[in-house]
């Protein structure tokens, strides 16, 4: 497993992790995002979506909808599984298409539906730390996990 830590001060920091993001991440990565309610899970999505060139505003939570898709460079599926009662729901939502189809999904409360993930994932865990800072551990499984999680570091100066 490889792994890097990240410190966000403030949201334009967050911002920052977003955009790196948006710029190394692979076609078809999935991103389980962890976190308590409020962590920034969806702020961090938008500012995924946004540096891919999605519109500003369209970025929201999906919690009433459960999956999102944004336009930009490339698509962007946000899915919240908040609300969904157990797996099955999540696996009725058709995420493998999702999975498939070369965008970046990013599933908010993906602890919930850990068991439907891909084993080829990314996982960011945050941490609330402060009233706008956030601690972000970011996971990778496999061996090109590595070079995107060092292009990452890269990218971050870290």
């Amino acid at each position: 497993m490889n792994h890097l830590r990240y410190h966000a001060e403030n949201e334009a920091a967050t911002e920052r992790l977003g955009a790196a993001l948006a710029e190394v991440l692979p076609d078809g990565a999935v991103v389980a995002l962890v976190g308590t309610l409020g962590a920034g899970k969806t702020r961090l999505v938008q500012a995924v979506a946004l540096a891919t060139g999605a519109a500003e505003g369209e970025v929201v939570s999906p919690t009433f909808v459960l999956i999102a898709e944004y336009q930009g460079r490339r698509p962007i599926y946000h899915f919240d599984a908040y609300r969904l009662n157990d797996e099955d729901e999540f696996r009725e939502l058709g995420p493998e298409e999702y999975f498939e189809a070369g965008g970046i999904s990013l599933v908010e409360w993906a602890d919930r539906v850990e068991a439907c993930l891909p084993s080829d994932r990314f996982e960011i865990h945050i941490e609330v730390t402060g009233p706008t800072a956030r601690d972000f551990e970011i996971r990778g499984f496999t061996e090109q996990s590595a070079i995107v999680l060092d292009a990452l570091r890269k990218r971050l100066a870290l």
